[in-house]
């Protein structure tokens, strides 16, 4: 999976639609290999983006849980401990 894609599901407060969005980017990019596309391949990207979007957020919308919602600053603070670890830099507090 792609790093650059980030778990969305059971946040506090949601997801909201520029995450969805930047997301299904990411995967769209990943799939077909480029960045960015054609002029002659522009609209089916985009086309396949707004459909990914789209059912990333129904699949979010539909996820059930009985997990207490996560916080997004705890989750982002745990992201940089683990990238301090991984690449031996310095975890940024805060």
């Amino acid at each position: 999976m792609c790093r650059n894609i980030r778990p969305l599901a059971n946040f506090e407060p949601p997801a909201a639609g520029d995450e969805i969005h930047a997301a299904a980017l990411q995967y769209v990019r990943k799939i077909s290999g480029t960045a960015r596309p054609s002029r002659a391949n522009a609209e089916a990207f985009e086309r396949a983006v707004a459909e990914v979007a789209a059912a990333s957020a129904r699949l979010l919308d539909a996820l059930v849980t009985t997990a207490p919602p996560k916080d997004r600053e705890t989750e982002a603070a745990r992201a940089r401990v683990r990238s301090a670890a991984r690449y031996g830099g310095p975890a940024a507090a805060g």
